[in-house]
């Protein structure tokens, strides 16, 4: 505030309904991306783990929430202590905070800003489990994510986003979660697989995804969802930014959709359901730090670099070796980092802040700032993700039995198939006893001769 400005008390900011119901529906929307995430790695994987898979994102709901309530909200935005971590024993078990008591500076409740970015904190996890599919003890991932959300999310999150926080205050642009939640995602994914290994028959047998339209529905749901992820992100509705993050949301979508099959068709001569749906998150993930700074055209630019890249990425994989298995790397680092890096050149200096890109006559000093926070996060995330999947593995073991992998990793975890194929219309066994006076024999489904 400048010297000799008194704030009165008219001009503190009173709750507001609209903003306060607003908030809520967004925080629904962005709870509805975890499930949509499981359905859309679910169809991605093979028969055998498909529950498997619905599960690793449906555990964070669970874990995380909790977490979130005893000190993860503290940890993230209490108040900050040198610019690494947050605390504020008000917040832990969210016991201390006042109906009423609004989040500093808005309009909103304290609780809804709470209950927003636990959804966030929720989703960050559970987009590692893409890349681990097929060769994970339930229960060790369960121990990684209160293991990971504890001493990578929450101080990362209180890094980017957190009054104080180190990158909030050098001034790193992230609207949504490019860094705090993509390449966080994304990075800890790639220090666990190095880690964990590849799955028994990499680059021998085909692991093609079983069900492409649950991944469609997945991608279509996800799409959803991230209007409240983005367009929330600003907290309010009454300036306008939130309307520019939603219109740039679907532009950049779009573009990388096209841009993804278009290369596609380039690079292999056809346009597949796989590659929609995975450009179409590639857009989504490279707008949602980028949308409150560029405009509609600019979000078209981010969408299509980033749906080109993505999809060049994802082959890496198989050149270097490593098994990231529904390309968690490929898409949501890469994604994220081409978001992150295009706001040095795209930001425009009129929407969310007068911070202006390459392009627009502000020089390179925003595009160093996020190179820092890109590689910031990334080196972090890499480095502890992989010492934790170390030690988990090192002592209760990460992986599944390579017996159990091969078999399915849905019954050795689970005790539980996705499909019954003995049921109704999957040929039932024919009846070995006769039938009771009364009643009418099942049919045996033999062939009678004529």
């Amino acid at each position: 505030m400048p010297p000799g400005i008194t704030t009165l008390a008219a001009d503190a900011p009173t709750l507001s309904a609209a903003n306060t119901g607003f908030m809520l529906i967004c925080s629904a929307l962005v709870m509805l991306m975890t499930p949509a995430l499981a359905f859309f790695y679910g169809g991605m994987v093979r028969v055998k783990s498909t529950l498997n898979m619905l599960m690793m994102s449906f555990i964070s709901l669970g874990i995380v929430t909790i977490l979130w309530v005893l000190y993860g909200f503290s940890l993230a935005f209490g108040t900050d202590a040198g610019s690494i971590i947050g605390w504020s024993q008000d917040f832990v078990g969210l016991s201390g905070i006042g109906v009423t008591e609004l989040w500093d500076g808005y309009t909103i409740p304290v609780y809804v800003f709470a209950v927003f970015q636990l959804m966030f904190a929720v989703l960050t996890p559970a987009l590692i489990s893409g890349a681990l599919a097929d060769r994970v003890k339930f229960t060790s991932w369960a121990l990684f994510i209160t293991l990971w959300v504890t001493v990578v999310y929450f101080p990362v999150a209180h890094w980017v986003w957190g009054a104080g926080g180190w990158l909030f205050e050098l001034g790193v642009i992230d609207f949504a979660g490019g860094t705090a939640v993509h390449i966080n995602a994304g990075a800890a994914a790639l220090g666990v697989i190095l880690v964990i290994g590849k799955r028994v028959g990499f680059k021998k047998d085909p692991m093609r995804p079983h069900s492409l339209p649950l991944v469609m529905l997945g991608a279509g749901l996800l799409w959803f969802g991230w209007f409240g992820f983005n367009a929330g992100s600003w907290l309010g509705n009454d300036d306008g930014v939130g309307a520019v993050m939603f219109v740039n949301t679907q532009v950049a979508t779009a573009a990388a959709m096209l841009a993804w099959l278009g290369y596609e068709k380039l690079r292999h001569g056809s346009f597949t359901t796989l590659g929609a749906a995975s450009g179409a998150v590639a857009g989504l993930v490279a707008i949602t730090p980028a949308g409150g700074a560029v405009s509609p055209l600019g979000a078209i630019a981010v969408g299509a670099i980033a749906g080109v890249l993505c999809a060049m990425a994802v082959g890496l994989k198989y050149k270097l070796g490593y098994d990231d298995s529904l390309d968690v790397v490929g898409v949501h680092l890469v994604g994220g980092v081409v978001g992150s890096l295009l706001i040095g050149f795209f930001a425009t200096g009129g929407v969310q802040s007068d911070a202006k890109g390459l392009f627009y006559g502000g020089g390179l000093d925003q595009l160093g700032k996020q190179a820092v926070g890109v590689f910031a996060v990334l080196a972090y995330s890499l480095v502890v993700s992989a010492i934790l999947a170390f030690l988990l593995d090192r002592t209760i073991g990460m992986r599944v039995e390579e017996d159990d992998e091969v078999s399915g990793i849905d019954q050795v975890e689970h005790a539980e198939t996705a499909y019954d194929f003995s049921g109704a219309g999957g040929g039932a066994a024919p009846r070995t006893t006769p039938p009771a006076p009364g009643t009418t024999a099942a049919p045996t489904n033999k062939k009678v001769d004529a």
